[in-house]
């Protein structure tokens, strides 16, 4: 995923406060945990110098979030916090995004108990630049429809002119 991450969240939070009637605040946690997973470009640029794939790092390791977030989870319930469904929100926004991820680039779902990468659809470097090989793969049809969806939840939610009327929401 190149650019669906950040309207995947917005579309995971938008669901569960339609859903759930859930605070407004599980909009926020759902789009930040739909992208902190990427935390690790940071490392991947100004450390790593891109030698191993940032998909090979910690924050990229589905059992990583899983762990944390039920730990998280656990001692929220533990502690009575008001903030479980924004908790649960951005660890399912995390989730979340390595779903995404997997559809046309590897994770190792099972790290660090096993390095096997897994993923749905292999892009081939049909171009010279990987990001262009990516943007006119077929696969990059499914980060424009989730695009859309998030465009779309966005602009219903907006406040229209005086005197207009909103159909659909």
């Amino acid at each position: 995923m190149l650019i669906a991450h950040l309207p995947s969240g917005y579309v995971l939070g938008r669901l569960a406060r339609r859903w759930r009637r859930e605070p407004s605040g599980v909009v926020a946690a759902a789009m930040l945990g739909s992208v902190i997973p990427d935390i690790d470009m940071l490392y991947f640029y100004l450390i790593d110098g891109g030698r191993t794939h940032h998909h090979a790092y910690i924050t990229h390791w589905p059992l990583f979030w899983a762990t944390i977030g039920a730990a998280s989870l656990s001692l929220g319930r533990l502690l009575g916090s008001p903030r479980l469904p924004s908790i649960a929100i951005f660890f399912a926004g995390a989730m979340l995004h390595m779903a995404l991820d997997t559809v046309a680039s590897p994770i190792m779902w099972l790290a660090p108990f096993s390095h096997r990468p897994f993923e749905l659809v292999e892009v081939p470097a049909s171009y010279g630049n990987w990001v262009l090989s990516f943007v006119l793969h077929w696969t990059f049809a499914l980060e424009l429809v989730i695009c859309a969806w998030a465009l779309r939840l966005g602009w219903l939610r907006s406040p229209l002119p005086a005197g207009a009327s909103q159909k659909g929401s």
